[in-house]
């Protein structure tokens, strides 16, 4: 969104992983382990930690025209 900044307008996305949240916690446990293998951290993310990706995306004046991904380093 790069057509947006002359205008002084920023954006940026969020990504997440799996993370930690009730529809997660409804899954059946060996497939939320088999899910979870594919994450190197080994563990789901947490909600704070989706948080701390939207604070520096809105705190970062430098930052625009990105995505951070919060997925515990799923590559595909």
């Amino acid at each position: 969104m790069e057509e947006l900044t002359p205008y002084g307008i920023r954006t940026g996305a969020v990504a997440p992983g799996f993370i930690d949240t009730p529809i997660l916690r409804e899954m059946r446990p060996e497939v939320l382990e088999g899910a979870l293998q594919a994450v190197p951290l080994r563990r789901p993310g947490k909600p704070s930690e989706i948080f701390q990706a939207v604070k520096f995306i809105l705190e970062c004046d430098y930052f625009t025209g990105r995505c951070v991904d919060v997925d515990g380093g799923i590559r595909s």
